[in-house]
C-alpha cells in the first residue's frame, strides 16, 4: 500500500470487525472491498522488528556493524540517552557520533546539516533517537545519504523504488510514549524557505530495528505524558475507523485503546513511580503508530494538523480537541464501528447511540483527568483571531492527505461547522 501515490485519490474499505467484539458482519463483499481502477487491492502490513521491555537497549550491545550516527535533539541528549547508547554501541565495538541539531518541526535546513554529517562519517547505521521529530529528521536525512541524487524537493513526487540500505540500515528509539514514528514510514518536514510542512511517506523508510525501552519515558513531565499520550489514542481511534482499514491493523488499533486508557491516567499520575504504566505506554503508541501507519489517519489528524500550523497547538493536544467532535460526525456513518470500541473499552451494551455517547463521555472524562483542553477556546485562542484563520484552517483541513480516508464524507461547509462546534464544546448535530 502505498499511499503515496497521485493516482490514488481515496481507497473506500470497510471490513468486518471480528476480533473476539462480535460486530455485525457487512452485508457483502461488495461492501467490505471497493476496487481501485478495476481490480481489488493487495494490502501489505510494514513493521519493524521491535525489542521491547526493560532494558531493551541493550540489544545495541549485540549490533553488527562499523558506524553508526545517533540523531537526536539537544534536550534527549541533556538527558544523557545518547551518551548511553554510544556506550553501548561502544561495547559492540560501533564507531558512534551524535547529531544533536534535531528542532521541532524540523526544517530542511536541519536535514541537509544533517545529511553532511552523514556523508563525512559514512556511517553503516543511523539511529534516531527522540520523538518524531528525531525520528522524521533521520529517516529524510537516511533517503538522501543513500540517494545523493535525490533532493527533497524530488521527494515531493512519489519516487516508486528508493534503493535504500546500500549504505545504512536504520533503529528508531522513541523516548516518548505517543508518535508512533518509530513504527512508521511517513516524515513531515518543514521547507526553510516557506515555512510550509511537507509530508512524505515511503515504505522503504520503515525502520530495520525499534527498540521501545520503558526507562526512557520514566522522566517524561506531566504534559508532554497527556499529549503524546493522547496522540496515541488518536492514532488508534483512526486506524480503526478509517477508509483504508484492515484486519491487521485493527487488532493493533483496538488493543493500544485499552492499553492507553487504562494506563495513560496512571502514567501521568504517578510518573516514574509507575513502571507498568510506561511501559504498557510505550508498547501502545508503537502498536497504534502500527495501526495507522498501516491505512491512514483521518479529519481528526486534518483538524490537528491545521491547528498545528496556524496556532502551533501541540500535535496531540491538537488531534485530541478533535476526537470527540470528529466521533459524533463519523458516528453517522460508521457507529458499528465506535459501539465496538465502546465495548472494547467496558462500556455495556445498549443501544449504538447511547454506548458512542459514553464513548465520548469517556474520552473527555480523560481528558479532564489529564488537565487537557476540551474544545478550540480552552486553548486560550481568542474569537477574533479563530475566526480571522476559520478560511486557512478550512483549506487546510481539507487538503489533507489524511481527510480522503476519512469514514464519512466532508463538505467545505460541514468543515468550517465542525470547526465552529469544536471552538464552542458544542455537540455535533449534523
Amino acid at each position: 500500500m502505498n499511499i503515496n501515490n497521485e493516482n490514488v485519490d481515496k481507497l473506500c474499505l470497510l471490513f468486518s470487525l471480528e476480533s473476539g467484539l462480535e460486530s455485525e458482519m457487512v452485508e457483502s463483499e461488495s461492501e467490505m472491498v471497493e476496487s481501485l481502477n478495476g481490480e481489488e487491492r493487495m494490502w501489505r502490513f510494514l513493521a519493524p522488528h521491535i525489542k521491547f521491555g526493560k532494558n531493551a537497549l541493550e540489544y545495541l550491545k549485540d549490533l553488527d556493524g562499523k558506524k553508526a550516527v545517533i540523531v537526536t535533539d539537544p534536550g534527549v541528549r541533556k538527558l544523557g540517552f545518547a551518551d548511553k547508547v554510544a556506550d553501548f554501541l561502544k561495547d559492540a565495538k560501533i564507531k558512534s557520533t551524535i547529531f544533536d541539531g534535531v528542532e521541532a518541526d524540523p526544517s530542511t535546513e536541519v536535514v541537509e546539516r544533517g545529511v553532511k554529517v552523514l556523508r563525512e562519517f559514512q556511517p553503516d547505521w543511523i539511529i534516531a533517537l527522540g520523538g518524531g521529530s528525531s525520528m522524521d529528521t533521520a529517516k529524510t536525512m537516511w533517503i538522501l545519504y543513500e540517494r545523493p541524487d535525490l533532493t527533497i524537493e524530488d521527494l515531493k513526487a512519489p519516487v516508486r523504488v528508493l534503493g535504500l540500505r546500500n549504505k545504512a540500515r536504520l533503529i528508531a528509539i522513541p523516548t516518548t510514549a505517543g508518535t508512533g514514528a518509530d513504527s512508521t514510514w511517513a516524515m513531515v518536514i518543514t521547507d526553510s524557505r516557506t515555512r510550509t510542512k511537507m509530508e512524505f511517506a515511503f515504505d522503504e523508510v520503515i525502520a530495520d530495528v525499534a527498540i521501545l525501552d520503558p526507562e526512557l519515558t520514566y522522566k517524561l513531565p506531566k504534559q508532554i505524558t497527556a499529549d503524546t499520550g493522547l496522540d496515541a489514542l488518536v492514532h488508534a481511534f483512526e486506524g480503526y475507523t478509517n477508509l483504508w482499514k484492515n484486519d491487521f491493523c485493527d487488532g493493533m488499533g483496538i488493543w493500544a485503546i485499552k492499553l492507553i486508557f487504562g494506563y495513560l491516567p496512571r502514567a501521568y499520575s504517578k510518573g516514574e513511580e509507575d513502571k507498568i504504566a510506561r511501559e504498557k505506554m510505550i508498547n501502545a503508541a508503537t502498536m497504534a503508530g502500527l495501526s495507522f501507519g498501516n491505512s491512514q489517519a483521518g479529519f481528526c489528524h486534518s483538524i490537528g494538523h491545521s491547528l498545528g500550523a496556524l496556532f502551533h497547538v501541540p500535535h496531540g493536544r491538537a488531534v485530541a480537541i478533535a476526537l470527540p467532535y470528529v466521533i459524533q460526525f463519523n458516528a453517522k456513518k460508521i457507529p458499528e464501528l465506535y459501539a465496538d470500541i465502546a465495548k472494547a473499552v467496558g462500556i455495556p451494551e445498549f443501544s449504538r447511540d447511547t454506548m458512542i455517547k459514553r464513548l465520548i463521555e469517556k474520552i473527555k472524562s480523560l481528558m479532564k483527568e489529564l488537565n487537557e483542553p476540551l474544545s478550540i477556546k480552552e486553548l486560550g485562542i481568542k474569537r477574533e483571531d479563530f475566526e480571522k484563520n476559520l478560511d486557512g484552517l478550512i483549506e487546510r483541513a481539507m487538503k489533507d492527505s489524511c481527510t480522503p480516508a476519512n469514514p464519512r464524507d466532508v463538505s467545505k461547509e460541514e468543515c468550517k461547522k465542525l470547526y465552529e462546534y469544536a471552538y464552542e464544546g458544542r455537540d455535533i448535530d449534523f
